[in-house]
């Protein structure tokens, strides 16, 4: 739609008068005029013509820029989100052959703008407005910081959309001068970005580590240390069963702030080799984001596989042979399954055992016993002192906690 006639009448009157003071005050009263008396259907083009004529060649960049700054600033504030949207996609095109001359100006704009993208929660739209600010400048110097801040807004944007592989590609700009960085804020959220890429790639092991050593971080709100706490939790549980998986998960269940959690409970049953119960599976997955949810390529969820994988450990503890359908039975799946996934995990030296196939039967931990027992009961035992002593520190600690004036007592005692 064109701008009304009024405005553009009274725009060529301005650009005709002779350059001075009065002809800037004027052009500042028209534009508070335009905000104020244009009708929603009319801001938007009234704004784009109040632009062009304000970058015309009657004006001069001289008596331009102070002019195209001040309509940044009343550009920002505007409430209409869509009337933002429309008039900043144009005027930055207007602005594209000229930035140069108005690098600081155009800059402020789109900053402007992405932000009414990100209030329509438009982020893709948002990031692909940042990435066309200039930062690489001969006219104006910027330093590290500031290119770390759009960069990592454009990394979060996308993160949105559940687009990982470009974010990464910002990330990794990031990281070329991250020790650069003085801006603690943004430091965070790099790491912050880090643990949501991997986490989004299904990394989920590295994801709860980045997620945990966020969590320790005491700059950061009581609140959001344990929401990152509880995604650090969420991810070990959904890492694949294995050593790497056991030693977070140990690190997870001894920090005292892990009971405060809703993941808890799942955490403490893989922490110490119980069994899940299908309840107790879908109350965990009921709290998944979408990606976490997503199918792998036999059909099942990321989280059906690490339950069967946990349950599957957790049975080599409290078996030392079983068959295959019976496994399959404990599992809540086949034969078939029990015995692939079984085989897996023994190829990658998750799991101690040797399958006979003949028989039909999966022997546990044989590389450690064989058909002796005593390796396995030896095993058991350690396992149970370990669970034992564990249990005494975290009873020890509560006590301390809760009645510290008698656990003082006790110790002078």
């Amino acid at each position: 739609m064109p701008a009304s006639s009024e405005v553009i009448s009274r725009l060529h009157q301005l650009e005709s008068s002779p350059p001075n003071p009065q002809r800037a005050e004027a052009y500042s009263s028209t534009l508070n005029e335009i905000i104020k008396s244009s009708s929603a259907s009319d801001l938007a083009a009234n704004l784009v013509a109040y632009v062009e004529s304000i970058l015309s060649d009657n004006i001069g960049v001289i008596g331009s820029r102070p002019l195209l700054s001040g309509f940044v600033e009343q550009y920002r504030d505007l409430q209409d989100n869509d009337v933002k949207i429309e008039a900043g996609n144009q005027i930055i095109q207007i602005l594209a052959p000229k930035t140069v001359s108005f690098e600081q100006q155009d800059t402020d704009l789109k900053f402007a703008l992405a932000d009414a993208y990100e209030t329509d929660e438009d982020f893709t739209n948002s990031a692909k407005t940042l990435q066309v600010i200039t930062l690489d400048s001969s006219q104006r110097a910027v330093s590290d910081d500031e290119k770390a801040q759009v960069w990592i807004r454009i990394c979060r944007c996308y993160l949105e959309e559940e687009n990982p592989t470009n974010a990464v590609a910002y990330l990794n700009r990031l990281k070329q001068i991250i020790y650069n960085v003085t801006d603690e804020v943004v430091k965070l959220q790099f790491q912050l970005s880090q643990a949501r890429i991997s986490d989004s790639m299904n990394n989920f092991l590295d994801a709860s580590s980045a997620y945990y050593s966020l969590s320790t971080e005491r700059t950061i709100d009581e609140e959001e240390r344990l929401h990152t706490l509880s995604a650090a939790i969420t991810c070990a549980v959904l890492g694949p069963a294995g050593p790497t998986r056991a030693r977070q998960l140990g690190k997870l269940y001894k920090d005292d702030r892990a009971a405060d959690t809703a993941e808890f409970s799942i955490l403490e049953k893989i922490f110490l080799d119980r069994l899940l119960a299908p309840t107790e599976v879908a109350a965990f997955a009921a709290g998944l984001k979408d990606h976490q949810l997503a199918k792998t390529s036999d059909g099942t969820t990321v989280l059906d596989k690490a339950v069967l994988e946990h349950n599957l450990l957790a049975v080599s503890r409290l078996y030392q042979n079983i068959s295959l359908s019976a496994l399959g039975a404990l599992l809540g799946t086949d034969a078939d399954r029990a015995e692939q996934y079984a085989a897996g995990m023994i190829e990658s030296s998750r799991l101690s055992g040797s399958i006979d196939q003949i028989e039909g039967v999966i022997h546990f931990n044989t590389t450690e016993g064989g058909k002796d027992s005593s390796a396995m009961n030896l095993r058991a035992w350690d396992t149970n002192i370990q669970g034992l002593a564990e249990e005494v520190e975290k009873v020890t600690t509560m006590l301390q906690r809760e009645e510290a004036a008698w656990y003082e007592a006790q110790v002078a005692a």
